[in-house]
């Protein structure tokens, strides 16, 4: 076995897929039905696609230790919006999907609040 392949994730990472985990459970909870996880191109990554009856949602999951230097939710800029839907039209290129899509983001802090912003963008 290749010794990166035993390398252990960094820690930022399992705690960005500890928050997308616990942002999809959030959304099952509510309703919503999971189509897709990460979903990934060129243009950038789509963390959750899920459903909420007919409306094909995609859900950006943001976390912050502390807002110290702003919340989570504040971390999703128009240059991130744009890499977000960018990636949306390749996903939706690729599907035969005929619903209305709507942008979420699921914010998390480090205090363990979840801020679930419907229509974010």
């Amino acid at each position: 076995m290749l010794f990166s392949q035993l390398k252990a994730k960094a820690a930022h990472l399992l705690r960005g897929e500890s928050a997308e985990q616990q942002a999809c459970q959030f959304l099952l909870k509510k309703g919503l039905k999971l189509v897709a996880r990460n979903f990934r191109c060129k243009q950038g990554e789509l963390d959750l696609i899920m459903t909420d009856e007919q409306t094909l949602v995609i859900i950006e999951v943001r976390f912050r230790q502390t807002d110290k230097y702003g919340s989570a939710a504040e971390s999703v800029t128009r240059a991130k919006q744009s890499r977000i839907i960018a990636a949306t039209q390749v996903y939706l290129s690729s599907q035969k999907i005929n619903k209305s899509i709507r942008f979420d983001v699921v914010a998390l802090s480090g205090n363990g609040n979840l801020d679930w912003i419907k229509n974010a963008f």
